[in-house]
């Protein structure tokens, strides 16, 4: 009697075990349910919106110039961020605030891109920290999942106009 609970326990463990791997790698290397919270990425997400993240496009280099990403925090490294992709590394930014007269540009250098929220007058992004390490970047947000009613693939960015193209 003995022996079988002692079968059934180690067996349940090691179940468990690979049934927490698995969970392991699918959330690591596919992707997740991500709740976003706070304004910086109004009006394109608002605060408490679901969307789903697939972290494959991080592992083989796929981020492109206006995606939105989920990032390790550079101030914070226990939190995540949500920002959109400005610039990747080589690509000429506008580092100044938009309501700045002067502008000023810099080169992202290499490992690197460049992040902004898409509201920008209430956001903190690559234009405070700098340029952030892709190193940092957790995944790519694919679409929205909740609310309902604005289910589907994100919208361009309101702030089009912030990407240079020389």
């Amino acid at each position: 009697m003995l022996r079988n609970g002692l079968g059934r326990t180690f067996r349940f463990l090691g179940y468990t075990v690979q049934y927490g791997c698995i969970a392991h790698c699918a959330f690591e290397y596919l992707g997740g349910i991500v709740v976003c919270s706070g304004p910086s990425m109004e009006p394109t997400i608002q605060n408490s919106d679901i969307v789903f993240s697939e972290n494959l496009s991080r592992h083989f280099y796929c981020i492109r110039k206006g995606d939105i990403v989920i990032v390790k925090s550079p101030n914070d490294p226990k939190s995540n961020i949500c920002k959109r992709v400005i610039g990747l590394e080589g690509d000429k930014v506008c580092t100044s605030n938009p309501s700045d007269f002067l502008k000023n540009h810099s080169y992202v250098p290499k490992g690197h891109v460049w992040l902004e929220g898409d509201n920008l007058r209430n956001s903190t992004d690559s234009r405070c920290y700098g340029p952030v390490p892709y190193g940092l970047i957790r995944g790519r947000i694919c679409f929205k999942i909740w609310p309902l009613n604005d289910f589907g693939f994100l919208r361009a960015s309101p702030n089009g106009h912030r990407f240079l193209d020389d």
